[in-house]
């Protein structure tokens, strides 16, 4: 028997988005980040000193795993233009801090900072759209209904 989901008590709320994106952004730079404590760069550096190990193919699971979590919810929510869309909405805002000169582009690791933020931004929209879309249109998704 299915049940019946109302948006207003669907539980989502900001508070429930910024925690997403809280996940997404700690997979997202431990994964890497220019400051060159990430896992790539663990990783690289074990190989490169033949010392890679167990652990270090552990963390490669476990981001795995996260990766194909975050990027398989955010593909099947967004699809190809939901994330060329939610892509060109961010890079038009990072445009316009730079045109308002808040954000020098004359500095690649601050312009590699503000990719990896916009990649986990699209990572926790996508992770949230089916809650964000059931909020806005009422429409629920068949994923969303119990047997």
């Amino acid at each position: 028997m299915a049940r019946s989901i109302d948006a207003s008590t669907s539980g989502f709320t900001f508070l429930s988005f910024v925690w997403r994106w809280v996940a997404a952004i700690v997979l997202v730079l431990i994964t890497f980040n220019p400051s060159g404590q990430s896992a790539y760069h663990w990783v690289v550096s074990a190989i490169g000193g033949s010392t890679f190990g167990p652990l270090h193919l552990l963390l490669v699971g476990v981001l795995l795993a996260g990766w194909a979590v975050f990027w398989i919810a955010t593909w099947r929510a967004l699809d190809t233009l939901g994330v060329m869309l939610s892509a060109i909405i961010l890079g038009a805002i990072i445009w316009l801090l730079v045109d308002l000169g808040l954000v020098a582009t004359d500095s690649v690791s601050a312009l590699t900072w503000i990719a990896l933020f916009c990649l986990a931004t699209i990572l926790a929209i996508g992770v949230s759209w089916s809650h964000i879309s059931r909020r806005i249109t009422g429409q629920v998704n068949v994923e969303d209904i119990d047997d």
